[in-house]
């Protein structure tokens, strides 16, 4: 299981940016925009698989495994890995323990050479890992491709919010879309 810890501080798209791109002149509609940037987010992330902009996550597992994928990215650090020792009491393990493969899709939490983990409690969740994912504190790391994706997405939502919520309106199409193809995480099993 998955669960946001920090939310991020910012958004890929800024609200000057979004306006631009979709030609909005005006303040009347700030409100709306910026739901529509932070909707076209969350739908990016949900797409690729990938956070964009740095949000602290917490999995949980039953037990340790020797490679435990991480089921988002990208990771750039571990801030903790706490789990039950056999008695049900909260440990956390040592940082020389395990090693983050950061480059692997998805990521990934492994054994270091000569170590161990611990034995854990029987319970589904016995080990915690919480980690920080996303390209950056901001949206100068973000993929270009994503975040072009994201203005199309925001400026279509806004020119024909009312065509949308009445299903008539089809999204842009493949090409657009096309855009998160090399950012989709693929996982296997």
């Amino acid at each position: 299981m998955l669960t946001l810890i920090t939310a991020p501080a910012a958004e890929p798209v800024t609200l000057t940016e979004a306006k631009l791109h979709a030609r909005i002149e005006h303040p009347d509609d700030d409100t709306l925009v910026t739901a529509l940037i932070a909707a076209a987010r969350e739908q990016v992330e949900h797409e690729t698989g990938r956070r964009l902009i740095n949000q602290t996550w917490e999995q949980v597992l039953p037990a340790f495994a020797d490679s435990m994928d991480l089921d988002t990215g990208p990771v750039s650090s571990i801030t903790s890995v706490k789990y039950l020792d056999s008695d049900g009491a909260e440990q956390t393990l040592a940082s020389t323990v395990y090693s983050l493969i950061s480059e692997s899709l998805p990521p990934r939490l492994v054994l270091n050479s000569g170590q161990s983990w611990p034995a854990t409690y029987t319970s589904d969740n016995a080990v915690r890992i919480r980690f920080v994912a996303g390209y950056g504190a901001d949206s100068t790391a973000v993929p270009q491709a994503i975040r072009a994706w994201m203005m199309v997405r925001i400026a279509s939502l806004y020119a024909q919010r009312e065509e949308h919520a009445s299903g008539l309106t089809e999204m842009p199409g493949r090409f657009i879309d096309g855009l998160l193809d090399p950012y989709r995480i693929h996982h296997v099993g």
